[in-house]
């Protein structure tokens, strides 16, 4: 039976209130479909770990989250089907009872999948695509209720409906690409110096299976390094006590100093399963209210230095608002609106105080550093930059443009902020 509750509710982060005039959680595809098809407007809400309006609704919401995950394993065909509003970390838990193992993770395993690849959310790794580059096929309800499916094998325009923004439908089920389970250790190593970081960035963060370096932009070092280690996938084994001008940490650390670590992911070397280590922060724990905000920026693996440059050169209006920055690597793929379409790159990102008037203060300074570099924002995080900056950008945008038109036409699926971010340009 449908739930339907009177919204006035609140992102994890505490920084956004949804103005939907109500939100339900159907038990059954059935009961979604009945919500979707009767709708004037209407969104899928995931997990609410998105920082901006993209998911809310002039009309309604609907929420999966009282949907079974119905976690479907092809261990010959090595997939994985499940609803989309499961969770990275139950996927994950249950993909390790049988063995398997997703080729990455978010630093949180408590957002939604549908979420997540909606968004271009991604890990980290030189070699690792986003978490939407292992999915293969997306079943979607449309505007009248009819459900339909694409496959990366045989709709010839995959690409731009995996980071869809949730305007193509409301995504019920996806197929995603999984692998044997496999061991990750984790290093963490303190104060890198820059000028060690900057002549040695390709060889830190090839070094690891991923690599996530963790700064405020101030003083002459960098604050942490975590290396995640894969096991046996012909990387150098040995992390000794200084690495990169670095020293190995000798107690676990959380990524902001000062913070007991005891919600983050094991470290100090001891190997674990991915599903264990992959993410910054255990699964077993759930995450704080938030009480943050948070921005990132995708900019092309050519200019991570320079891009590296122009932030420590903004440190001084940084810094103060700043509760810890990370940056890391992310390989190319072709998906339309990902953030790496057709280029490998870093992600500069940014978890700030909140304060959501400093931060929209100092964001364009950011945007217009970044823009010598083509930096592309994450789609799920605060940012300020319109259509009309963000449709060059992106060599398939008018092609997305064109797909949602197809798949809805009288745009049911379409807010506020995809008509600032998208449809204005």
């Amino acid at each position: 039976m449908t739930t339907k509750l009177e919204t006035n509710e609140w992102n994890w982060a505490g920084n956004y209130s949804y103005g939907a005039g109500e939100i339900h959680y159907p038990e059954s595809i059935a009961e979604l479909r009945t919500v979707v098809a009767s709708a004037s407007k209407v969104r899928a809400l995931g997990s609410r770990h998105s920082f901006n309006p993209i998911a809310d609704s002039e009309g309604v919401l609907v929420s999966l989250a009282k949907i079974a995950p119905e976690i479907e394993v092809d261990a010959a065909a090595l997939t994985v089907s499940v609803s989309a509003g499961t969770t990275y970390g139950v996927l994950a838990t249950e993909l390790q009872k049988q063995g398997f193992a997703l080729h990455n993770l978010a630093s949180l395993p408590h957002i939604s999948i549908a979420g997540a690849i909606a968004t271009g959310t991604h890990g980290s790794g030189d070699g690792n695509g986003n978490l939407a580059t292992s999915v293969l096929a997306l079943s979607f309800i449309d505007a009248n209720g009819a459900m339909y499916t694409v496959t990366r094998a045989d709709t010839p325009d995959f690409a731009g409906y995996v980071v869809g923004l949730g305007s193509l439908g409301v995504l019920t089920r996806v197929t995603l690409r999984i692998e044997a389970d496999y061991k990750v250790a984790q290093h963490v190593y303190t104060g890198l110096p820059w000028v060690t970081v900057l002549e040695n960035y390709d060889a830190i963060t090839s070094s690891a299976y991923s690599v996530s370096l963790f700064t405020d932009w101030s003083g002459d070092t960098v604050g942490q390094a975590w290396f995640k280690q894969r096991v046996g996938d012909g990387r150098a084994a040995n992390f000794p006590e200084q690495l990169f001008g670095g020293a190995a940490a000798l107690t676990e650390s959380h990524p902001l100093p000062g913070v007991s670590a005891v919600n983050c992911t094991p470290q100090l070397g001891v190997a674990g399963h991915a599903a264990d280590r992959l993410s910054h922060f255990r699964m077993d724990y759930l995450p704080s209210n938030g009480d943050e905000i948070q921005s990132e920026y995708l900019v092309p693996r050519e200019h991570a230095l320079a891009a590296i440059a122009a932030m420590r050169e903004l440190r001084d209006v940084i810094t103060p608002l700043l509760l810890v920055a990370e940056i890391r690597t992310i390989a190319a793929d072709d998906l339309w609106l990902s953030g790496n379409y057709g280029r490998n790159g870093i992600g500069l990102h940014f978890t700030w105080r909140l304060d959501q008037a400093a931060v929209e203060g100092v964001l364009p300074l950011i945007e217009q550093a970044l823009a010598p570099f083509g930096a592309r924002p994450h789609w799920g995080k605060v940012f300020t930059a319109d259509a009309a900056t963000i449709a060059p950008l992106y060599p398939k945008f008018e092609d997305f443009k064109a797909l949602v038109q197809l798949r809805d036409p009288h745009g049911k699926f379409r807010n506020d902020f995809l008509e600032r971010t998208i449809f204005a340009a």
